[in-house]
Order: structure tokens, then C-alpha cells, then sequence
């Protein structure tokens, strides 16, 4: 079992204290607002008690995290599509259809269970469980390159990377109809849905919940009822390209949770069996958290959007 971590910092914004320190640190808020009912959380040297407390600019604090908890994963044999690799990291071009972290309804099968057998164990447990190595996610049915750290120092690494918003992601999605202007950019702050707290949703101007999120979208080409697009993310917060594609009134292609297909288009998807959200992680840039090179990744897109994009095409 490996040791308990300290990460100390300056809180960068007054605000609640779970959010500050989310924002401040590579730790989810949930996660904030646990080691905080631990007694695992100070600021200014004395004990944090409540994740609602008010905390200014400059106040020092520091975050005990407990010994990471074994991982109840078993490595499995899944082939993976490594884009990259070596002592630090790990680049995989995950397929469509697989999780990637172990969870209610998904025991096994996931990126995380391949990446267990893959790297014998090596990968990083800083956020409290043992080894998963996870820095961040796309959603099951997106496919595209994720990038996993073996060591806890790239682990951090990459969190401050992500965390100031300096990692280049690009995404190629089909959208329905043709967004105008053909190019812009989507300031939108997401937080869960009131509706419905599996979904994600767009949140009025000022509202103190959720999480800002910007999306740079381009058309690169123009169907009869659809549009390739590119979008290039300054956030990476959940489900953020389809939550904000929706918005404008443009949803994914196959999306079954924030879009409806145009009448039009139905007997194509259903003609290719395409039953997924039409979204890949194209592109990934970052900083190498021990080398300090500068890495762009890309990955093509996988054969079954490839066909979609070519029958809407003719």
C-alpha cells in the first residue's frame, strides 16, 4: 500500500472552501468535501471543518491524502491502441464502446482493467485509489486518445496541465444541420441537470453551480442535413462538446442523450448501425510532465464514423 500525500498550495480565488481547493488542486470536489469531513484538510494551520466555509485569496492550506485504497480491478487481457509510451505515460486511441474506469454496471472490460494487465501494475494512485493512473476520461461511447500516467509525479503533472487549461484537445464531431455562423465559440457554464442529475445542462449566466466551459467549434463540411465539425476545448468538463452543441441548437449525430436524429437522417444511422454519440478525440497536446517536451498526438478516425461521414457525404 503505498504512503500518505501532501499537497499544499495558496488558495487562488475567495470562494467555498470545496470549491477553491478543487479548483486549486487536481482533486475532484466530492473528494475535497471527504477529506475535509476526515480532518485530512488545513487552512492557515488550523483544521478545516466545514466544505461550505468561505476562504479568501492567499490562504495557505494543505491536504493530507490517505494511503490509496486497492484497486478491485483485475488486469485483463484487452488489446489497446497505444499511440505512445514510456516510463512515464502511456497515450492510448480508445475504441468506442469501452468504459474507462470500473463502475456500477461496467465490474470489468474497461480501459482501466486493460491498462492493469498492460503495465504490470505501474500506474499511478494519487487520487485515492491504488493505481489506475487516470488523469482524465471521454465518455464510453467517444473514442479517441486519453493519456494515463504510470508515476504519480506525471500524474501531477498532467493535473496541473488540465487544471490551467494549457493541454490542446481537438475533437471531430457530425453535428445535426449547420451551425451558424459556420465558426465560433461556445462560453457556457455546465453543471448537472436539475431535470435530471445524469445529465449535464447548460446553466444561466451568473449562477454560482456547475463549472466554466468553452468550446472553439469550426465546420470543416457541409451534408444535406449535417455538418462535420471541429472543436478545439479550453475546459474539459463532462459531456462539454455535446452539452454545448445542443445548446446551440446543433446536437451529435446518434447522441441518445442530448439530441434527437432529424427524420431525415434516421434510416442512415440505423442503415449503419451507428448508434453512438458522433464524437473522437483527435487530437491530444501536452507538456511532458518529466522532460518538459512539448507532445501532439493524433489519431484517425475509427472506421465506423469514417463510414458515416462518407455516406452523408453522398
Amino acid at each position: 500500500m503505498s504512503e500518505a500525500r501532501r499537497i499544499e498550495g495558496v488558495v487562488p480565488a475567495p470562494g467555498r472552501l470545496d470549491k477553491t481547493l478543487a479548483e486549486a488542486t487536481d482533486l475532484s470536489r466530492e473528494r475535497v468535501k471527504g477529506l475535509i469531513a476526515q480532518g485530512a484538510v488545513e487552512v492557515d494551520g488550523a483544521i478545516a471543518t466545514s466544505a461550505s466555509a468561505k476562504v479568501g485569496s492567499g490562504a495557505a492550506f494543505s491536504i493530507v491524502l490517505p494511503p490509496a485504497e486497492p484497486l478491485e480491478a483485475e488486469p485483463q487481457d484487452i488489446p489497446l491502441v497505444i499511440t505512445f509510451e514510456d516510463d512515464a505515460l502511456i497515450v492510448v486511441d480508445k475504441p468506442a464502446g469501452m468504459v474507462v474506469h470500473p463502475a456500477a454496471g461496467n465490474p470489468d472490460g474497461t480501459l482501466v482493467n486493460a491498462l492493469l494487465y498492460h503495465c504490470r501494475g505501474r500506474l499511478s494512485g494519487i487520487n485515492g485509489v491504488a493505481r489506475p493512473g487516470i488523469v482524465h476520461r471521454i465518455d464510453k461511447d467517444t473514442s479517441g486518445l486519453l493519456v494515463v500516467a504510470k508515476t504519480d509525479a506525471a500524474h501531477e503533472g498532467l493535473a496541473r496541465q488540465f487544471a490551467d487549461h494549457s493541454i490542446d484537445r481537438r475533437y471531430l464531431a457530425v453535428c445535426a444541420g449547420h451551425p451558424i455562423p459556420s465558426e465560433g465559440t461556445v462560453d457556457a457554464r455546465l453543471g448537472r441537470s436539475d431535470a435530471d442529475r445524469k445529465k449535464m445542462a447548460v446553466l444561466p449566466d451568473g449562477s454560482s453551480r456547475g463549472k466554466h466551459a468553452v468550446t472553439h467549434y469550426r465546420t470543416l463540411r457541409r451534408f444535406a442535413h449535417a455538418a462535420e465539425i471541429e472543436c478545439r476545448l479550453e475546459t474539459g468538463r463532462t459531456h462539454q462538446v455535446r452539452v454545448h452543441c445542443a445548446s446551440i441548437g446543433h446536437p451529435l449525430l446518434g447522441d441518445p442523450v442530448y439530441g434527437r436524429t432529424p427524420k431525415a437522417l434516421r434510416a442512415t444511422l440505423s442503415e449503419l448501425s451507428f448508434a453512438r454519440q458522433a464524437l473522437h478525440a483527435a487530437e491530444l497536446g501536452f507538456t511532458h510532465p518529466v522532460s518538459g517536451e512539448r507532445l501532439l498526438f493524433r489519431a484517425d478516425l475509427p472506421p465506423d464514423l469514417r463510414e458515416l461521414i462518407d455516406e452523408l457525404a453522398r
